[in-house]
């Protein structure tokens, strides 16, 4: 593996998602990239619930610490370019990279973390190669709905952001023209250090976050106009015979 940069593309108005997913695979196939499979990125979600304390609950507060408060918020991630792997990270900034079965561990102890219905986020789509370059474009859904299109472009010969940053960011711009952002919150640290498969994850759970965000937003949207859009006053009619 290389150093990559994820990136959450503007789909312009009237437009769509797969529409915005064929343009930049057009402009892939212009610059000679070849397609080489598929790949996903997936997330569940569990949130802490409260327990009484017992040997199980001191291992996970080992393992997860609720850092005194009763509710955290667990991100699995599998990667179909890390199929060993789990990735485990939690809304304090605490990250684990475990085996792939970790995810059932967690499933198996209902009583201390639950899992949502439906809340199911991932990223899949097409893999692309262009000389020393990876690029992955992906559909992003939470469940049966879509939410938005993300851009991966890895650079493989390097292992350190900031001797290949500059080559990521040219290539990402040229095949979307526009619109991308130049900074990158979870690399902005960690420019000049060794670059780790959990790195990729931390950059897809920054998006799917902001993702979330975006639909929770919508949904208060839509009940706020349609609860102002009823009637104020309730009239009675009466019948006179």
């Amino acid at each position: 593996m290389g150093v990559s940069c994820v990136y959450s593309l503007p789909i312009p108005s009237g437009k769509s998602g797969q529409h915005m997913i064929e343009l930049i695979s057009k402009q892939l196939e212009t610059f000679g990239a070849q397609k080489c499979g598929q790949f996903y990125v997936e997330c569940d979600t569990y949130y802490s619930v409260n327990t009484a304390s017992g040997p199980i609950s001191d291992i996970m507060d080992t393992m997860i610490p609720s850092g005194g408060q009763t509710s955290r918020i667990l991100s699995i991630y599998h990667s179909s370019e890390y199929p060993l792997s789990c990735f485990a990270l939690l809304d304090t900034g605490l990250s684990l990279v475990a085996d792939a079965s970790f995810d059932a561990i967690v499933m198996n102890l209902s009583a201390i973390y639950s899992n949502k219905k439906m809340s199911r986020f991932d990223c899949r789509g097409q893999k692309w190669s262009l000389s020393d370059f990876a690029i992955r474009i992906g559909s992003c859904s939470l469940g049966p709905q879509f939410k938005g299109v993300l851009l991966e472009v890895e650079y493989r010969p390097s292992v350190v952001a900031n001797h290949c940053w500059d080559l990521i960011k040219e290539l990402a711009q040229s095949l979307c023209c526009s619109g991308l952002s130049d900074t990158n919150q979870w690399m902005a640290s960690k420019m000049n250090d060794i670059y780790s498969p959990i790195d990729t994850i931390q950059q897809y759970n920054h998006y799917f976050n902001q993702l979330r965000k975006a639909v929770t937003i919508s949904s208060l949207t839509t009940n706020s106009a349609a609860n102002s859009s009823l009637p104020n006053n309730t009239t009675n009619t009466t019948n006179t015979n």
